[in-house]
């Protein structure tokens, strides 16, 4: 196994080891590094767009968790349900993970052009619109979770369809012949059962959209206004933009530390019911 665990260090731990260690140095990665302490922290504290960043990226995940998290659940219980053309629903609801992230996003924005894009031509249609869907701030950000839902949600809902295939066929029969209707098999039977993976599926929910970063850089850029700048954006920037690889790689850190609590936090607050 040494040859294995070699490997895995060098290309997963030494990259986190090597930027928690650029975190506290002034360098751009061509010139020798100078020991910074925590110079790089204090400056990235002090820099009123992180708090920007931070309240938007949280404005993301919030949005996501109420948008992105029922809508899997609720596809793979009614495709659950099909008796015919099941699978043919399976690869229709993977197929957007199977396309490439930057093509899928490409895709997207020419949906949201304001002038010609196909989301205001079909509400042209019905005398509605057009809508300004990643020009305004106030529509932006809930434009980026809609695209960001439809190309993650087919892995999630294979996962609970699977998940569905473990719940014992008896307790719907039994449930049947109680008189039990669909919504009640669902909320008795179903999700009792899925506890343990919804659970599981929650928390990577909440650390990928914390993590967020094809979407506003392809779609918008961070703007308008700076409405769409998200952490991992800003990362990009202070080391891409601004050449201040020490500062970027501090927020790194920084991220990390703030993604290990919430999920301490979570785990705690959870074990007890998902061991119920």
């Amino acid at each position: 196994m040494l040859p294995m665990v070699a490997v895995f260090f060098f290309f997963a731990w030494w990259p986190i080891l090597r930027s928690v260690l650029l975190g506290f140095q002034h360098t751009n990665l061509v010139d020798p590094p100078e020991w910074a302490g925590l110079d790089n922290f204090a400056a990235l504290l002090a820099d009123p767009l992180l708090w920007i960043t931070v309240r938007n990226t949280v404005w993301f995940v919030l949005l996501a968790l109420l948008l992105g998290f029922p809508v899997p659940i609720v596809l793979a219980v009614v495709m659950s349900e099909l008796r015919r053309l099941g699978g043919l629903f399976r690869v229709l609801v993977y197929l957007p993970v199977a396309v490439p992230p930057v093509v899928a996003v490409l895709m997207w924005k020419w949906f949201y052009d304001p002038d010609h894009g196909l989301f205001n031509q079909a509400l042209g249609m019905l005398g509605l619109g057009p809508y300004p869907w990643l020009q305004d701030t106030a529509t932006a950000m809930p434009s980026l979770v809609l695209e960001a839902t439809w190309a993650a949600a087919g892995s999630t809902v294979l996962i609970y369809l699977a998940a569905l295939s473990s719940v014992p066929g008896e307790l719907y029969e039994a449930a049947e012949i109680d008189g039990a209707s669909i919504w009640r098999r669902i909320w008795h039977v179903t999700l009792p059962h899925l506890r343990g993976v919804l659970l599981i599926m929650l928390l990577l929910q909440i650390i990928g959209t914390f993590r967020i970063f094809t979407e506003p850089f392809v779609l918008t850029d961070g703007g308008p206004e700076d409405s769409t700048v998200t952490i991992l954006l800003l990362i990009y920037r202070y080391a891409f933009i601004y050449g201040d690889y020490g500062t970027a790689a501090a927020l790194g850190v920084l991220l990390a530390v703030a993604l290990g609590i919430i999920s301490a936090v979570y785990l705690r607050l959870t074990r007890k019911w998902s061991s119920a």
